[in-house]
């Protein structure tokens, strides 16, 4: 199948792991921040083709990990009103709150529908017009153009009963607070699918600002080799640049349509990251003339604000110093079918990537 066959060639991933163990003699240590690669480290055992010196750690890639407590239980307290409808991408429900988590209340009664796009969930509120639609908003620059031309369709169509609970960030700046944390990093493995949208130039300040370098790649095991040798020559040349692998898919302006879509409907905030907290304008809120489809807005609800479960070390994990291995709940407590953080829930998290591929290592 094209670009999928020729970028699992075995004779090219050899090489290509020759090509770096030659390349590579220094230490290096690289962080992937999507969890898709994530995944497709570990399910292609890129690590097992690489040398010792070389260390992959992974950061806050995964959008239903980073989405904190707060989020999740003012998304539960919605649930338990009559009138609501919540709707929301699968994964996101088995994200365990401070108290319960979204498929507890459906068990116990609450309308909670799992949808696979932002117009999915505004049929739902043209079809039940006596409810309250709320659709849970997550994701990276990746989904946030979607959902902007939802709140579009539905200001067109006179929409009155759709809301959205936003959790919208943007990547580059928890990259900035992870450089400045002091996390010992060689180079970035930028994610593939953000860049799409963003073009390349949304990492440019990474290399230009802070010495380190940026390789966007795709998600096939040719494209992670060949985004660690591109990073491995920048790291022996001294010149740390923002280069792309994912060419067959990313420019260096992006996607200037769903930019401008994504532009029109929101404005940068200050959001809350599970692991970081609060980080400056890392987040999208609905600008002022969309703001009646902003549920905290139109539908306000109080929560109690409740500290995280101190054993899980999700926060740590995400913030790129800890790894799955070292929590004590990994693998006995907190497994796939009783996930006691978030980053065992989503097949993007390290968690349960670490616990589906390395297990048995």
């Amino acid at each position: 199948m094209k670009h999928i066959d020729e970028y699992r060639d075995k004779v090219l991933v050899l090489k290509l792991s020759g090509l770096i163990k030659r390349a590579a003699d220094l230490s290096y240590t690289f962080m992937e921040v999507c969890g898709g690669h994530t995944a497709a480290i570990h399910r292609f055992g890129i690590p097992s083709l690489l040398p010792e010196n070389i260390k992959l750690i992974s950061g806050p890639g995964c959008p239903v990990c980073v989405t904190d407590n707060s989020f999740i239980d003012k998304a539960i307290a919605y649930a338990k009103m009559n009138d609501v409808i919540i709707t929301t991408f699968g994964d996101l429900i088995r994200v365990p709150g401070t108290g319960s988590s979204l498929e507890k209340e459906k068990a116990m009664g609450g309308d909670i529908r799992i949808v696979f796009s932002g117009p999915e969930a505004l049929d739902i509120a043209k079809a039940n017009r006596d409810k309250k639609i709320i659709f849970l908003g997550i994701g990276f620059e990746t989904t946030a153009p979607g959902i902007a031309v939802t709140i579009k369709e539905a200001d067109k169509d006179g929409v009155k009963n759709f809301y959205l609970l936003s959790a919208h960030k943007v990547m580059p700046p928890a990259m900035e607070v992870i450089i400045k944390e002091g996390v010992e990093l060689n180079g970035f493995i930028c994610p593939g699918h953000v860049a799409a949208i963003t073009g390349a130039a949304a990492f440019s300040f990474i290399p230009r600002n802070y010495k380190i370098g940026c390789v966007i790649t795709g998600f096939e095991p040719v494209d992670m080799l060949q985004a660690i040798y591109m990073l491995v020559n920048q790291v022996n040349r001294s010149s740390p640049d923002i280069e792309i692998q994912y060419s067959r898919a990313v420019t260096k302006q992006g996607n200037i349509i769903a930019q401008k879509h994504m532009n029109d409907v929101f404005i940068l905030s200050d959001d809350n990251w599970r692991g970081f907290g609060k980080i400056a304008l890392s987040g999208l809120r609905l600008r002022e003339e969309y703001e009646k489809f902003d549920a905290e807005k139109a539908i306000p609800v109080k929560i109690k604000e409740k500290k995280d479960n101190e054993l899980c070390i999700c926060g740590n994990i995400l913030r790129g110093i800890r790894i799955p291995t070292d929590c004590t709940l990994f693998a006995t407590t907190c497994i796939p079918e009783n996930p006691i953080g978030a980053c065992m829930v989503s097949d993007e998290g390290t968690c349960k990537t670490f616990y589906k591929y390395r297990i048995n290592e």
